[in-house]
């Protein structure tokens, strides 16, 4: 076999099913953590892609995404923030196009911290356990699930004040 048909076969065929298994749950947890469409889109397309180049040197590419397409849309995130000195909350066109009720998480993903929002997200929208958060982000299990339960009552917190 050649190269370029084990490259398709290896690399792209390991990152097919990546693709499969993992992009919409993945650019939905990106989004609910960013609240901006575009730099969900653009995150997740690009750490698509620099798997693809990574071929081999990438053992699990579905970690590897997901890893890779949250610190994407941070730096990206952060970009548009030093340029906009927005929050993330979502444009009155997003607004328009999700439901309301998840309008209000991300509102209040956005009163709490990067770190906090990003555990929850992970956990509740990626449908992630505590343990493969840990691996993930290269922290303890006992840690992530410990700063995952108080974020989840600071944001609830959020939640019932918003509510009252």
């Amino acid at each position: 076999m050649d190269e370029g048909a084990e490259l398709q076969t290896g690399t792209f065929g390991r990152v097919h099913d990546a693709w499969v298994a993992h992009h919409e749950q993945l650019w939905r947890s990106v989004f609910a953590w960013s609240a901006d469409r575009e730099i969900a889109s653009d995150a997740v397309a690009e750490a698509f892609a620099q798997a693809t180049r990574r071929g081999d040197a990438v053992d699990d590419v579905g970690r590897w995404v997901w890893r890779s397409a949250f610190r994407i849309a941070a730096g990206l995130l952060k970009d548009r923030r030093g340029q906009l000195g927005s929050s993330a909350l979502p444009d009155a066109a997003d607004r328009a196009t999700i439901p309301a009720d998840a309008v209000a998480l991300i509102d209040a993903l956005d009163r709490v911290t990067p770190a906090d929002r990003q555990l929850v997200v992970l956990a509740v929208v990626g449908g992630w356990p505590a343990a493969d958060i840990a691996e993930l982000l290269d922290a303890s299990a006992g840690t992530v699930r410990v700063r995952l339960h108080r974020a989840k009552a600071r944001l609830r917190t959020i939640l019932e004040d918003n509510d009252g």
